[in-house]
């Protein structure tokens, strides 16, 4: 087996690819497409995004210590590459990617009304730390669209065609391929059966 090296870079592919929507009292709000983001702590909740200095919802979130992570799907992948690469400086990315605000509950910014999950944050840490300045959140509300909640109260995430970011190109889910534990899960002696089969 033969293997070529890379200089060292990113190559922790895939990656969800989140609209971070954002805002200063009495300003309009904006919306920025990011790749870097990740979970953090489970408790207390907490996440991180990190964001270029020179990108326009940097400061607005250094001077707010809030944001939104929105959640994108299939349906949103034209608005999300949008907010990625048109800056807020220049225009209304609400406007021009078809979205609509959504009031938060905990934060100044609003979310994405379209998005089956908004993520309401406020910052307790920054580090820089070269190209990227990390923000680290603690997560203070979690808003979500009841289309995918059913009658006993469980939330089907997963019906919801989220994307991913992979190497400059994004790409739906594909198959379930198994769940938590399934490894080491004992078998059914119907499922033991149809394997015999």
């Amino acid at each position: 087996m033969s293997r070529t090296d890379f200089k060292p870079g990113n190559m922790l592919y895939p990656l969800p690819v989140v609209m971070v929507s954002v805002q200063r009292p009495g300003e309009k709000a904006n919306i920025i497409t990011l790749a870097w983001a990740g979970t953090v702590c489970s408790s207390p909740a907490m996440v991180s995004i990190s964001v270029r200095p020179e990108r326009y919802s940097y400061n607005i979130i250094k001077e707010t210590g809030e944001f939104v992570v929105n959640l994108t799907t299939k349906e949103l992948t034209f608005a999300t590459d949008i907010c990625g690469v048109l800056s807020g400086k220049d225009v209304d990315k609400f406007e021009k990617a078809g979205l609509t605000k959504s009031e938060s509950k905990c934060v100044g910014a609003p979310g994405i009304a379209e998005s089956p999950v908004n993520i309401e944050c406020k910052v307790v840490e920054e580090r820089p730390l070269g190209s990227h300045t990390m923000f680290i959140a603690e997560v203070v509300n979690v808003s979500v669209d009841e289309k995918y909640m059913d009658e006993s109260g469980r939330f089907h995430l997963n019906d919801a065609e989220l994307i991913t970011y992979s190497h400059g190109e994004y790409y739906s889910l594909g198959e379930k391929l198994g769940s938590f534990g399934y490894s080491v899960r004992k078998k059914s002696k119907k499922q033991e059966k149809i394997k015999e089969q």
